[in-house]
């Protein structure tokens, strides 16, 4: 998501404005409300069949996964679900779905596990939610404004000590303090070599961009500790179209590398993920380990009909090998006013394929499943 910063005011959107909707994501976000901090355990879907004793084979992936659900995070947890949150368009909740298959992440019960303040912090800008399972309890990282100051964007969590995240309370942590007070967002976080590290987006003060990545060990699973390091700073033309981003940062690491996706440009069609990539027996908190592509590794395409897709994370598919990459894109090219403001950036998924030296394939974004004919 390209976002406003602490530019000046005149370089910002009007953060008085509110969002004007499609039909059909209301009709996706028509859930009840809920405490700002409560038990989600009368809401949890009923758990599916469990598998079989040996891995599944992963059917064909109908895309687009969700509807109307961009930034997605899909978890594949050790249970044999995928959990799978992402940002709703009312940006005003927390979301929460779990499948036995990727596909059936699509029809599954979704549980609202939280939601935005009505007023103070954490009340406006809900973003990007990422659920991740550290030291034996659920937290979820996710981005959010002050009700009154909807662009003063910080990273914050959330933690459940229940083994089971619909149920158990989740309790807000507070906000992850950086080394600014500037606008900041898309936190996710990864262990390598039994190091624990936040990845995340912010505007750094003095520079000329929106968003650069940033990388920190962390002493906690919500505090930082030590230096932060800039891995990359918009540089490119196809970094900077519309804004001047890299954001949502996510890794995967394979074949004695640690790769690290992120995002550039604006929300339209010219959103695209680039690649960053590290020895993995490199020191990752040292800028010089990491080398970055000069060209994106995943566009919009027109042959398909897919356009700015972005946002990225990575899962496995059923049969525990197959790497899979989740992202969000939008059917049109074509949009009027503020992306941002553009409900259509649906989930999708697709096999993520591997070069012949240890890179990935992404590949271009799969066009949607055909729908079945009736009858």
């Amino acid at each position: 998501m390209s976002r406003a910063d602490d530019l000046p005011a005149t370089s910002r959107p009007d953060p008085h404005r509110r969002l004007v909707l499609k039909g059909a994501a209301l009709a996706a976000g028509a859930l009840a409300a809920a405490p700002a901090v409560a038990s989600a355990a009368s809401a949890a879907p009923a758990p599916e069949a469990a598998p079989a004793g040996t891995p599944r084979k992963a059917a064909p992936y109908v895309n687009p996964l969700v509807l109307n659900r961009a930034d997605p995070h899909i978890n594949r947890h050790t249970d044999g679900f995928y959990y799978f949150t992402a940002t709703a368009p009312e940006y005003d909740r927390i979301v929460l779905r779990r499948s036995r298959t990727l596909n059936g992440l699509s029809t599954a019960a979704e549980s609202v596990i939280w939601r935005a303040h009505a007023t103070g912090d954490m009340g406006a800008h809900i973003w990007a939610p990422e659920l991740h399972r550290v030291d034996g309890k659920w937290y979820i990282y996710f981005a959010a404004a002050p009700a009154e100051d909807v662009w003063r964007i910080r990273i914050w969590v959330l933690e459940n000590s229940h083994p089971d995240p619909f149920r158990g309370t989740w309790v807000e942590k507070g906000r992850i303090k950086t080394a600014w007070e500037t606008f900041s967002l898309d936190a996710t976080t990864f262990t390598h070599r039994g190091t624990r590290y936040l990845a995340w987006a912010q505007h750094e003060p003095g520079m000329d961009n929106n968003t650069a990545v940033w990388l920190s060990r962390m002493a906690n699973p919500w505090t930082l500790t030590g230096p932060q390091i800039r891995l990359t700073t918009p540089e490119y033309d196809w970094e900077c179209v519309g804004f001047k981003v890299n954001e949502g940062p996510y890794v995967l690491q394979r074949n004695g590398r640690v790769f690290m996706t992120y995002s550039a440009s604006a929300t339209d069609h010219h959103y695209c993920v680039g690649l960053l990539t590290a020895d993995a027996d490199s020191d990752l908190m040292n800028p010089a380990s990491w080398s970055k592509s000069p060209t994106p590794v995943f566009t919009s395409n027109d042959t398909t009909r897919q356009y700015g897709p972005g946002h990225n994370c990575f899962t496995v598919a059923e049969d525990g090998r197959t790497d899979v990459l989740v992202y969000h894109a939008r059917q049109y090219k074509e949009i009027t006013g503020d992306p941002l403001n553009d409900p259509n950036r649906h989930t999708r998924v697709q096999k993520l394929g591997w070069k012949p030296d240890g890179t990935p394939d992404f590949g271009v974004p799969v066009a949607d499943t055909p729908a079945r004919a009736e009858g």
